[in-house]
Order: C-alpha cells, then structure tokens, then sequence
C-alpha cells in the first residue's frame, strides 16, 4: 500500500481505526482537534460498528470512552492538556478500577503555549494518577503508539496515555497504511461491584494491585529507553530526549557530526520510567543532559548526580524547545561556543482580531457602549478578543465567567454601595461545556447580573463542531436539539431574552431591559441570547442583507471606528485623514455604522442576500 502524507492527528486517528477502537470520543480544543475530526473521514475503513461523538465536555468524553471499555471494547478519547483537568475526576479514580478493553486516551500538550491558558505537562499528570504514557516523537511514531497503547492497557487492564505535542499533532509524514483489525467482539460487561463500584473499604487492595502492575512495567524491557549508540568519543556523556525534542536534537546532533559519536536515548515511556535505565545512567555515565517538554519529568525521576537539563539552567524552564533553543542547549552542555541569545527587534504584525462582520464584535460594541464602567468577566473562545473592544477584563478557564460574575458581584454588594454593571459573555459551545451549573449557581445565590450567550451556532475557535442545539452529530447526521433558551429557563432565569447584535437598536434595548431586570427588588440573573450564525459559514453570508459600505467627507479621523470597533474591513487613508472601507474584506453587515461618532459611515444600496 501507498504511504499516506498524514497530520499527525490524522496519524493518530489511522491508528485508532486500524487498531479495532470501536468508540471515540472528545471535546474539540487545539491542539487535539483535528484527530476526532479524522476519525470520522476514516471511518468507512472501519470493520467494525464505530461510534463517534463530540461529548458536551472532556469529562463526559472520558466518562463515555470509559464506560465502553468496560464491555471488552476499544475506546479512545481525545481533549487538549487543559480538558484533562476536566476530566480529572473521573481519570484519577481509573487507574484504580482499570479497564477491560483497551482505553487509550490522547491528550495533546501545547508547550509554549500556542493557543491554551498554560503548558502544563500532561506527563506529570500521567504520573498524578499512576497512569502509564507514551510519548511519540513523530507523526509514524504516534500512529504506532496507538496499537501499542491497546495491547498495553488490555494487558495491565489499565488506561494508558498517549500525549503528543503540538509539532507532533501539526506536523506531516508519510505514514505507512497497515490492516484494520477485525476484532468482532460482542459487548460483554462483568458485574463486578466491588471493582467498577468500589467503596473505600475496596480501595487499599486495588491501590496495592496497581502498584504492582506499575512495578512490573517499569522493569519491562519492551519500554527501556532506545540508545543509538556513540562510538566512545564522547565516553561517559549522553543524551537522554523524549518526544518531540528527541527527533529536533536527532536533527542538530547528525548536522553537527555528533549522531553515532555520542550515546544518545529516546525515552518513549517517561512514566513509569524503566528502573534499570535509571541505574545504568547513574553506573555508565558522568554527565547527562535531558531534553523534554515541558516539565523535568524524566529528569526528576533520574536523580543522577552529573545531570544537566532544567534544574541547572541548561534547558530554559518555560516555553517550547524549538531548534535554537535545543542547539544552545546542546552547546552548553558540550562546552561548545554559542552566540548569545540576542534580542531581535521584531516588526509587530497586525494582532488578532475578529472576523469581519462576526456578530460576536457588534455585540461586544453594544455591552462596552452602554455599560461604560461595566466589569466583564469572559471566557475561552474566538470571543475572548473581545479585550480589543475592552468589553472583555477577565479570562480564566471555560465556564468561569459566569462563576467570576457572581464572585465580583457579592464583593461590591457586600460594601453597601452601588454595584457596578457586570455583563458576562459566554460562548454557546462554552455554555453546554461548563456554563449550565454556573449559570445554576449565579440564581442560587442571587447575584444581580447579566450574562450574554453568544450563540453563533458552532464551535467558531476549534474549527466549527457541531454544538448540542444545532442537531448534527459528528458524523453530520441528524441528531436531537437542546435549546439554549430551555435551559436557561431551567436553571431557573426568569429573564430570558434573544436577538441578533446585527439590529444594534433591538439588541441595545434587550440589553437594557436585562440590566434593569436586575436592579428590580425581586430581580436577578438576567440572560441575553445574541444570536447570529459564524460568518466562517457561508450559509450565513447567503441568507444576511449585505449593504455597500463607505465612508464620507464627514469623517474627521478620529479613528474610534479603528480602536473601539476593530474590524479588518476599516482601514485608515493616512493621505486624506480619514477612514475608508476595504471592499474585498468588507462582508457588508453594516454593523459598524454606530462605531463612527459622526454618522460618517454610511450602509447603502442593500444588495439580495
């Protein structure tokens, strides 16, 4: 068969078909992404019946994949380093219980990080919960992992973590096809209360069998670190890598001439790290350097005596080892030369922005205009740049906005003085991840806020997942919707209102009546629904009225269109002064003509949608 150019997600998700998974479950989040979405291109090579979802969060993602192990079926699932701590709950108490058929959770790291609140180590975690984890340093090597992570938690009857970076998920390689297993098994689940429901009385002797199966592992020679061997020149050094490091310092040491001069190992499993290699480093060598991401994991486990890595300086504590960054390392810990690191005057690009016309700016525009010395608490999101509009203040992890919300409110409350506005925004896709008992909360304890859901019918950030109340599965068939508005209700808001940012008048007086709602004595938690479907999806752009944007004589070039509206399509005509419209980014929405103090800017001639 043809090698196939594959991302490394769509690596990772070949792996799983050929393995026989028969479930795979997620929540969309960067880096991890793409690999459920490449489940589902792949699934007509699936022999067996497949199914895939997008779990309302990485906890119920878990809980699914879990569950279907249990019947003697593969199961995968898949979230970035932060869904992990959702899932926490649930995956601490695992390894505990086990599993029967092979459980394989892939959870992908961001050092750096590119797109998440922080870069946590996935590997510590692993070691957290006693887990055992893979660490591929290629595209092949984790598409090959996934098999050898099944046979791995059917064999010790435990979960086992395959965590890939960023590089490793983004990255491209020719990977060769293999055979899709046809493993026909027929859901058997064994009741077995006293392991899948375990009490405490249950617990030391389940602790004492997974320490057990911990020790075993870490003398299996199937998983000692791999040595490409030097050829004595450089006696008593090595250079022990993991992941993504090991296949950049692989690179840089074959360009310098030193790959087959120095010992070099990869260590595919850092957890639980293989005793003896731990011994013979401490035996063999006098100096060692450790590169790995993000956290000195393999590291701390070697306690050697002559080791160079984080702990001395060696590796920078914080942010991704890139090429140069793993070269200077190299250099240090050889004694070689290494030009200073130089701070490099970079041009500052165009910082990230929304889309034009997203109706997500329209309704930041309209909270920050009406509520001047407004709080915002926010969320994670594309709406997070809403801070560009200065309607968003705080971001801190999905579903706390509305938490932070009632915590700000109670503080002013509590001074006996007036409260100032405090306007929560929450992603719809955010809201049915981790905003419902939030929100369930905030009524409970009487907060007097307003919380607006930007509903744009789609998972916008990840790459536009199905979310509950548009009535798609992952595999684009129909499936049941959840109205936002009835659960809203239900969690007990009696101030429910909805409408579109792009009728700026209407959304204004909506936002006004859920303010006022909750300054009424027997008022509350107000809910605003700004509804308007993501522009990235062009039936969207099909079905809006579109106008002729431009901007008249009138303008005096303020520029409050470009710093309190920001949109792409407004740029400014230094040699007249004054803003203008650039029509091949103008969507025609129209909904930046309150952003201009002077009525300067004009929506005309309204074209058919």
């Amino acid at each position: 068969m043809t090698d196939l150019f594959l991302m490394g997600n769509e690596a990772i998700a070949r792996g799983l078909i050929e393995a026989g998974c028969t479930l795979a479950s997620a929540y969309p989040g960067t880096p991890s992404t793409e690999i459920v979405q490449a489940v589902v291109n792949f699934r007509d090579l699936a022999i067996d019946p497949l199914h895939i979802e997008w779990s309302v969060n990485e906890k119920i993602a878990f809980e699914v994949a879990l569950a279907h192990s249990y019947t003697g079926k593969r199961a995968a699932v898949a979230m970035k380093q932060v869904g992990l701590n959702v899932a926490a709950d649930p995956f601490m108490r695992t390894a505990y219980l086990g599993v029967k058929g092979g459980l394989v959770l892939v959870v992908a790291d961001d050092p750096g990080p590119h797109s998440s609140q922080n870069e946590q180590d996935s590997r510590q975690f692993a070691a957290f919960a006693r887990v055992p984890v893979l660490d591929p340093a290629s595209p092949a090597e984790a598409r090959d992992m996934v098999a050898e992570a099944f046979a791995l938690s059917e064999e010790l009857e435990m979960p086992v973590m395959l965590r890939p970076t960023t590089r490793i998920c983004h990255a491209r390689q020719n990977v060769p096809p293999r055979e899709v297993q046809a493993l026909r098994r027929v859901s058997a689940f064994q009741k077995e209360p006293t392991r899948w429901a375990a009490t405490p009385a249950f617990l030391p002797a389940l602790h004492r069998e997974l320490n057990g199966k911990l020790d075993r592992l870490s003398g299996d020679d199937r998983f000692r670190p791999q040595l490409t061997p030097g050829d004595g020149s450089c006696a008593g050094v090595c250079v022990v890598a993991a992941g993504i490091c090991f296949a950049t310092a692989a690179d840089l040491l074959e360009a310098q001439g030193l790959l087959g001069k120095i010992d070099f190992f990869q260590v595919r499993m850092p957890y639980p790290l293989h005793t003896g290699f731990i011994g013979d480093l401490k035996a063999r060598y006098r100096r060692v350097l450790v590169l790995e991401e993000t956290y000195p994991v393999i590291e701390d486990r070697l306690d050697h005596p002559g080791l160079s890595g984080r702990g001395d300086g060696t590796v920078p504590r914080e942010g991704e080892l890139t090429p140069d960054v793993i070269a200077a390392a190299l250099d240090r810990f050889l004694g070689r030369p290494h030009p200073e690191d130089a701070a490099v005057a970079a041009g500052r690009g165009r910082r990230p922005s929304l889309c034009p016309g997203c109706p997500h700016r329209a309704a930041f525009h309209a909270i920050k205009t009406l509520f001047p010395k407004g709080i915002f608490p926010s969320d994670i999101g594309c709406y997070t740049l809403g801070l560009n509009l200065g309607a968003v203040d705080t971001v801190h992890c999905m579903g706390a906005c509305i938490s932070q919300g009632v915590g700000f409110y109670h503080a002013y409350a509590q001074d006996g003085l007036d409260v100032p506005p405090i306007v929560v925004t929450i992603g719809d896709s955010t809201f049915f991840h981790a905003g419902i008992p939030a929100l369930i909360n905030a009524v409970v304890q009487r907060a007097r806020i307003v919380v607006v859901i930007l509903d744009n019918a789609t998972t916008a950030m990840t790459g536009h997942q199905p979310v509950p109340h548009l009535g798609l599965a992952a595999d684009g068939s129909p499936a049941p919707t959840v109205p936002i508005e009835n659960l809203v209700r239900a969690c007990g808001v009696s101030f429910v209102a909805e409408g579109t940012p792009y009728d700026r008048a209407a959304f204004e007086e909506m936002l006004r009546a859920a303010y006022a709602h909750t300054r009424q004595p027997d008022g509350g938690v107000a809910v605003v629904i700004s509804r308007h479907p993501c522009l990235m999806d062009r039936r969207a752009c099909l079905t809006q009225k579109r106008y002729r944007m431009r901007v008249e004589t009138s303008c005096t070039g303020c520029r409050r269109c470009l710093k309190q509206f920001e949109c792409a399509a407004i740029v400014f005509n230094e040699d007249a002064n004054r803003a203008a419209i650039d029509p091949d980014l103008c969507v025609g929405c129209g909904t930046c003509v309150p952003a201009c103090p002077v009525g300067a800017i004009v929506a005309a001639d309204e074209e058919a949608p």
